[in-house]
């Protein structure tokens, strides 16, 4: 330890050489990596504070250990792996613990920056033994904070719930502006593309040129759906000025709430200075829709597509293939973003660098939550709080997006949202639903087995079938596998084979053609499909109508479309609140005539009873937020029930695309396999990869090496990773 207090610490490097052979220089990366976290935290007021994060969070490299690692292996050599962010957390810690546990605002996002957000008694204990086996390495690192001068600042005061994302927040700014130096470093070409978007101003008079020409083209064709679409849309630029943050956008299904929603989200960020919109929904398949809507709206340029979370190693490695790997992660730096919403609350809730690394990039922005009512109830609290925090301390504005609006703020359930006014965009909704009842519902009687079902569905020439499951799709599929005119839809086959299947069926829908298609869940909300005839499995009361929203969309059949509602006499149903909210619609369904399900004050009788019924913050996720405990909160806030893995299937140019990313791991070789990619479960891999169906291509990611069927895509065994992005229970 004496040869570190001869250190220079102008002479120290951070990383090795890059493709100029320039090397990384310490002193410049701590300062660069600071004022880049700066100017991120900045937009929710901490700048100081990230700016400190970012000209400590390295100092650790000044260990002569790993200058010699970094020496070594820059000249290709293989050397044990050398720890440096718990230096920089150990002279924060020492420095400040005497007032308090402010610490744990500084220490834990740069002892995690590499590996995660650790709980503060961890981080103490691991601290304190750094210390004792490192008496000296305190002294060194003083002198080096001394002449990098950390800026005086003080912390805002929290209460436990927003300090669990302030932590969060700057963990996400280090993270971000630490990648970003590297990245600058190692792919300086691919760092300078970054940030050529254009400005939401811009986008916005993309979007009027659109839509004057929709307008235009809708003149001609003025019926009761599209006069209520541009009712919709008018109230949407309307309600754009206003100075709520939360808002409510009710409109029956096919009433143009994606064109609108955006609108809005467009005009109010010009408005407030707003600097992106983030489009969250629960179905891979709207994703694929919703984004190629917006691409033909507002180019390609401006939207960023984000499906499955690319999984990075958490460790301190410098070689050349982990940086590559860490730098690939996404940061949704993109004005337009469209994701998942498993993507958005669970990034919000982990603790990994990959995850955490975008969240910061949420402030200052609007979330569009498509169909809201997809949220998980048994998380609804902690999820309901996070989104008041946004509002409140990150100037965020939030859209609660559907159909089937939940009684968020009118419940004796839930407290989250009861000091909030939320401001309904569309006052008069309930008459567009009267005026939209383009379907007749009918709920047959008894039950109904997969054979009596097949010969049903048989005799008509176009009609869908919505299952509650895959495996009873299945099922009922290979009753049907002799009729050339059955489809299938769902989560094991990949994005870009379903956008093919979609659009093969809607043209069959408008020639008049056969088309009989057998899907689960994933269709059932925002796919812009129109059969004359939809069955729908009893299932809950809001899926159900989201299912009859497939019914008859264009209201192009003059005696209405028919929506009937069954009961199947095999199979099973998902389990947890799914089922409670079956029962409770089959309770409802009892005391109303079908007719009513057009009436949306029927859905605040369904969601307060779901609510009465549901444990509302199951894992106890609030608890543990209060007590920062990081690894506790992202194991269990878990919007899929099990941990899936991403598996790339033989299909189109998938191979091609897989090369590119085995050969130079990226961001945008990341985003062209992502249309190729299927989750499994965790235990699933394991068993596929034993049977030699799958093998690993990198860290989180494999390849499936079986067939990859045209119909059902993968074949696989009983088990659903989830045909819903949200899975509320373990279906199969």
């Amino acid at each position: 330890m004496n040869d570190l207090m001869q250190i220079e610490l102008e002479k120290c490097i951070a990383h090795t050489p890059n493709s100029d052979n320039e090397w990384d220089y310490l002193l410049k990366h701590l300062s660069d990596v600071g004022e880049k976290a700066y100017r991120f935290a900045f937009d929710f007021g901490s700048g100081d504070i990230a700016y400190n994060l970012g000209i400590l969070h390295d100092l650790g490299k000044i260990n002569p250990e790993f200058q010699n690692y970094l020496n070594h292996i820059s000249k290709g050599g293989i050397s044990p792996k050398v720890p440096h962010s718990i230096w920089g957390a150990a002279l924060i810690y020492y420095i400040m613990q005497k007032s308090g546990d402010l610490w744990k605002e500084f220490v834990l996002p740069i002892a995690g920056h590499h590996s995660k957000l650790d709980s503060g008694g961890v981080i103490s204990l691991k601290i304190t033994e750094f210390i004792n086996n490192n008496p000296k390495a305190l002294e060194l690192l003083r002198q080096a904070a001394n002449q990098i001068k950390p800026r005086n600042i003080q912390i805002p005061p929290k209460d436990k719930s927003q300090r669990d994302i302030f932590i969060r927040m700057l963990y996400s700014t280090l993270v971000d502006a630490d990648y970003l130096m590297t990245e600058r470093h190692f792919k300086k070409e691919q760092y300078e593309k970054r940030g050529q978007f254009p400005e939401i101003k811009q986008l916005w008079h993309c979007f009027e040129k659109n839509q004057k020409a929709l307008l235009n083209k809708a003149k001609e064709n003025l019926t009761e759906v599209n006069q209520i679409r541009r009712k919709v849309y008018d109230e949407c630029i309307r309600a754009s000025n206003n100075t709520s943050k939360i808002f409510r956008l009710t409109v029956p299904t096919g009433g143009g709430k994606t064109r609108s929603s955006l609108a809005f989200a467009l005009k109010h960020a010009i408005q407030y200075g707003l600097k992106r919109i983030i489009v969250a929904l629960p179905y891979t398949s709207i994703i694929d829709q919703t984004a190629k809507e917006y691409r033909k709206i507002l180019g390609n340029e401006s939207i960023l597509e984000h499906h499955s979370q690319l999984s990075i190693e958490d460790n301190e490695e410098q070689s050349p293939s982990s940086i590559c790997r860490r730098l690939a992660s996404e940061n949704w730096d993109a004005p337009i973003i469209v994701t998942t919403t498993v993507q958005l609350f669970e990034s919000l809730f982990n603790n990994h660098p990959g995850r955490v690394r975008k969240i910061h990039n949420i402030a200052k922005s609007v979330i569009i939550l498509d169909e809201v009512q997809t949220l998980p109830t048994q998380y609804l609290r902690p999820t309901l709080d996070l989104l008041r925090i946004l509002v409140k301390d990150y100037c965020v504005t939030i859209v609660l997006s559907t159909a089937t609006q939940p009684t968020f703020d009118n419940t004796p359930y839930l407290s989250e949202f009861r000091e909030i006014t939320i401001k309904e965009i569309v006052p008069d909704y309930a008459d567009h639903f009267d005026k939209l009842k383009r379907v007749e519902y009918q709920i047959l009687d008894g039950s109904l087995s997969w054979t009596n079902l097949a010969k049903q569905i048989c005799s008509l020439p176009q009609v869908m079938v919505i299952m509650n499951t895959r495996v009873n799709a299945i099922s009922l599929m290979d009753v049907m596998k002799n009729d050339g005119n059955l489809y299938h839809l769902s989560t094991l086959l990949c994005g870009a084979h379903r956008k093919v299947i979609i659009d093969e069926i809607k043209e069959r829908l408008l020639d008049n053609l056969p088309v009989r298609l057998i899907s689960t869940q994933v269709v059932e909300a925002g796919v812009d499909l129109d059969f004359p005839v939809v069955y729908r499995a009893i299932g809950p009361l809001d899926r159900i109508v989201q299912a009859a929203g497939r019914c008859n969309r264009e209201g192009k059949i003059p005696e209405k479309g028919m929506m009937f509602i069954f009961e199947p006499e095999e199979g099973g149903v998902p389990r947890g609140p799914y089922h409670i909210g079956l029962e409770l619609a089959k309770t409802i369904l009892s005391r109303h005539k079908p007719e009513d399900l057009h009436n949306p004050d029927i859905y605040r009788e369904y969601f307060q009873g779901l609510f009465s019924e549901v444990n509302l913050d199951e894992k106890n996720i609030q608890e543990l937020r209060e007590n920062l405990n990081f690894p506790e909160i992202a194991e269990k806030y878990k919007l899929i029930d099990q941990k899936t893995i991403p598996v790339i299937v033989n299909y189109d140019e998938s191979l091609k695309f897989l090369k590119e990313w085995q050969d130079y791991p990226s961001q945008s070789a990341w985003r062209k396999i992502q249309p190729y990619l299927i989750n499994l479960y965790q235990n699933q891999i394991k068993k596929y990869e034993e049977e030699g169906w799958i093998h690993q291509i990198s860290e989180g990611l494999y390849q499936w090496l079986e067939r990859y069927d045209e119909r059902r895509g993968i074949i696989a065994d009983a088990l659903d990773p989830s045909d819903l992005v949200i899975s509320e229970s373990n279906r199969g």
